[in-house]
């Protein structure tokens, strides 16, 4: 009997099977890969929030959630890419090296899921905030960072003004949220920091006994200015205005250059400036709270609010208690 067709048989019988195990193992590693290489979008959202606002609490605010879930939903994201991406101590949460090395392509790949859903609905949204002048700081271009990061789509209009002027166009719908100072009138808003004045001048600033006090304000229906007049009168110290500018920025120029004095905020205070209010006997300027008011409802407004309020938070320390005293606006 001849062997070599049952040789032939085997052969082919082994090279068959062999390209069996060869199909099988490619089949697991694309299935590997797949699952390796696959990222939930609000895995790697909640991981860049985490590295920008570097805290476990103010990212779980900024994207409606709690501190919790956060955690949970950052562990499955450097599971699945098994690396560690951030490191936490209970004083500091930084990047880790390999946290590092994804931040700007765990950018990337939001921004490439905002645009390819913008792509299937390119309505841009407009949202108008209102910024009360005595309010806006340094954080103002973070706002508007997170708000564009947030909603690529989203046209943004801000509005600055006096604070009682962006009460006004907020309750007649002119504005869709505000952050101002809160007056004793309105209890409603989220309120986002305290904030506490005194009154500044230029270093070289001279009142002359038996002369009223020279004041600077952004205009005569000034919020601020209303609060120092009347801290002026009950302390039964004679004032008049010899500056009024359009804004806050024009009043800070001329109190710097040694005009008047007025009443800041202390972490706004022109630079060059000191406070007097020891020096000058001028009463105290009761704090007063930042609030933000909005009367959006919907779920992609009211996150971009939530990242709002965070990025303001960042840039100050949590409210302890509310001040006894309300400042009115």
């Amino acid at each position: 009997m001849n062997p070599l067709p049952h040789c032939v048989a085997a052969q082919a019988s082994r090279r068959y099977i062999s390209l069996e195990l060869v199909g099988w193992i490619f089949q697991r590693q694309q299935i590997w890969i797949t699952h390796m290489t696959s990222l939930d979008v609000d895995a790697v959202k909640a991981f860049v929030t985490i590295a920008d606002l570097k805290s476990f609490t103010r990212a779980a605010g900024a994207l409606g959630t709690t501190q919790g879930a956060i955690s949970v939903t950052l562990r499955r994201l450097e599971d699945r890419l098994g690396k560690k991406l951030i490191e936490r101590t209970p004083r500091l949460v930084r990047l880790s090296a390999e946290g590092a090395a994804f931040l700007q392509p765990a950018r990337d790949f939001l921004a490439a899921h905002d645009r390819a859903l913008a792509g299937i609905a390119p309505v841009r949204r407009r949202f108008s905030l209102g910024i009360a002048t005595h309010v806006g700081g340094p954080e103002v271009p973070t706002l508007l960072t997170r708000l564009n990061a947030y909603d690529p789509a989203l046209t943004i209009e801000v509005r600055l003004n006096d604070s009682r002027e962006l009460l006004d166009a907020f309750d007649g719908g002119e504005i869709d949220a505000a952050i101002i100072l809160r007056g004793d009138d309105r209890r409603d808003g989220e309120v986002l920091a305290a904030e506490h004045f005194g009154w500044f001048a230029a270093p070289g600033f001279v009142h002359r006994a038996g002369e009223p006090l020279p004041l600077a304000a952004s205009s005569p229906a000034c919020g601020i200015l209303n609060v120092a007049r009347r801290a002026l009168d009950a302390a039964e110290i004679p004032s008049t205005e010899v500056f009024l500018g359009c804004g806050s920025f024009a009043v800070a120029d001329a109190v710097t250059a040694g005009l008047a004095t007025s009443v800041f905020s202390h972490r706004l205070a022109p630079p060059g400036t000191v406070e007097v209010s020891r020096r000058l006997g001028l009463p105290a300027i009761p704090s007063s709270e930042i609030v933000l008011l909005s009367a959006l409802s919907d779920t992609k407004s009211r996150g971009g609010l939530r990242t709002l309020a965070a990025a303001f938070r960042e840039h100050r320390p949590p409210v302890v208690a509310a001040p006894r005293q309300i400042v009115r606006v």
